[in-house]
């Protein structure tokens, strides 16, 4: 199927074509000469600069001088050969992709196959236009070389270089605005299957962990130190030296996480740890939604910003950059609807307002206390939490599953898109990376919490801002009072996160998400 090509062999047929376009001998070659040579050779490509100059960027990829600010004057052929390499082990699973049956030839209706496989609806016309630029000698078909050599200089936009050519062929360049940018929207802001994917994911995460949520909530909300499970070791002391000498009778001394699960239980029963569930669902679809959606969308900017051609490609600070924006516009989208949850989770269970009486009641209390702005108490505070926790999640879930797809395609000599993470490593990983940004920021998530909270039955509690809220903590719990919930929060973390990861990288694969190659 594919020819008999040594990595000699194909470095000398390279250095052919890199002679071709090396017109004066120099031993490097400019912009404007590989310019020169697109359209001497009638390449598709002739009419679009930008996209010249995206091929063209893709030869330095292995340049120091390669920055989103500079770009270099020329191209040496070490680079030149490195960038064909790459890009013809990528045409060679493009075309195993393309060819179902393995004959070694790809017809029309094979394209027209793989292009609806990944979503995409073509048009007869679109695809006999797209066959004739590439079967030059009309045999209706096309063999591996005659198709590598077609795509060679194309674009990878979006990770496929037969769906770009597809796009050139027909001159239906939505991947390009009027100004020759790639757009983001194309393949994420105009698609809601990124956002399905977290949306979905999120609400399987959450409801199954809202036991959790609620047993948390709860002991934030109690301000007596016993509530805390970093009780002061000199109070436990005492306590112990007073039943030593027989001043008191013994007491057992219990587990505020226990009690807590205790008086939960005995004021509403099992319903009692899903009070605010349905509203949490409502509010974590767009919330994870956002989060998801966002961080792939600020990727692929990222990548324009960087001159990357493969989020695979994109530094670790621009990744968690792009992990802290999602995390922001999720909590900035979803706070109002927070802010009603916690009210409702704070509130009298004793109560005989029940349900959707109990929501309404809630959230127009809240109202008449301030207005609409009153929803949003806390929110500095909380952005300034959940950047950090979603840039140190989602940055390094996706920092260290980048290293293992790395290691693991060097260890298996094959592509890095071949290589697949097992279920049970994801959920290793997101229970690692949810650990450690939520245990980073959990204090500052406790203070905004209590800014939400303020003023209900469970936390009678006023303040007037971030500063006051820290002040009363630490003098009425101390500085332990910032982790007063840490332990059922990171109980709820790690199956949540873990879940959640597990959910968003299968409903990738299901909805094809990943699969333009």
């Amino acid at each position: 199927m594919f020819p008999n090509e040594s990595s000699e062999d194909k470095k000398k047929r390279h250095e052919k074509i890199f002679k071709s376009i090396d017109k004066d001998g120099s031993g490097t070659v400019s912009f404007e000469e590989f310019q020169r040579a697109m359209i001497e050779e009638n390449h598709p490509l002739k009419d679009s600069p930008f996209a010249m100059a995206e091929i063209f960027q893709s030869f330095s990829q292995g340049s120091t001088r390669n920055h989103f600010w500079t770009r270099p004057k020329n191209i040496d052929f070490e680079n030149f050969n490195k960038y064909l390499m790459t890009a013809e082990a990528q045409i060679e699973k493009g075309f195993l992709n393309v060819d179902k049956d393995h004959d070694g030839l790809i017809k029309p209706v094979d394209v027209s196959n793989y292009l609806k496989n990944i979503g995409v609806k073509p048009e007869p016309k679109e695809i006999d236009t797209f066959f004739q630029n590439i079967d030059h000698e009309n045999k209706g078909y096309v063999t591996y070389s005659t198709f590598r050599d077609s795509l060679l200089f194309m674009p990878r936009i979006d990770g496929s270089r037969i769906f770009t050519a597809y796009k050139f062929f027909n001159d239906n360049l939505d991947n390009l605005s009027s100004d020759g940018d790639v757009t983001v929207g194309d393949d994420i802001l105009n698609s809601v299957g990124y956002f399905l994917a977290g949306g979905l994911s999120g609400v399987v995460s959450r409801t199954c962990t809202a036991p959790l949520d609620r047993i948390k909530v709860f002991l934030i909300a109690r301000t007596d130190l016993s509530s805390t499970l970093l009780k002061n070791k000199t109070v436990l002391r005492h306590h112990i030296e007073e039943i030593r000498h027989k001043k008191i009778a013994p007491q057992k001394i219990e587990s505020p996480l226990v009690r807590a699960i205790k008086t939960i239980y005995k004021q509403g029963g099992i319903k009692a740890f899903y009070v605010g569930n349905g509203l949490n669902v409502i509010k974590v679809f767009p919330e994870s939604a956002m989060k998801f959606g966002s961080f792939e969308a600020t990727k692929k900017l990222m990548c324009q910003v960087e001159g990357v051609d493969d989020e695979k490609k994109l530094s670790k600070f621009s990744t968690y950059l792009s992990g802290g924006i999602g995390g922001v516009l999720a909590q900035t989208t979803v706070y109002p609807i927070d802010t009603l949850k916690y009210r409702l989770q704070c509130a009298s269970l004793d109560s005989k307002i029940k349900g959707f009486n109990l929501l309404f009641r809630t959230a127009t209390d809240l109202y008449k206390e301030g207005g609409i702005r009153v929803f949003y108490r806390g929110l500095l505070v909380g952005l300034s939490g959940m950047f950090p926790y979603a840039a140190l999640d989602l940055g390094t879930f996706t920092t260290v599953k980048k290293w293992y797809i790395k290691n693991q395609a060097q260890k298996l000599n094959c592509s890095v898109d071949d290589v697949h993470l097992p279920n049970l490593l994801v959920l290793s990983i997101g229970a690692s990376s949810g650990t450690f940004g939520a245990t980073m920021v959990y204090p500052i998530n406790l203070l905004r919490t209590r800014l939400q909270a303020q003023g209900t039955y469970a936390h009678p509690y006023t303040y007037t801002g971030f500063s006051d809220v820290f002040r009363q903590t630490v003098q009425r719990e101390g500085f332990q009072g910032l982790f007063k919930g840490l332990v059922p929060n990171l109980a709820k973390v790690i199956p949540a996160v873990s879940i959640s990861y597990l959910m968003y990288e299968n409903l990738k694969v299901l909805f094809k998400l990943d699969e333009r190659k």
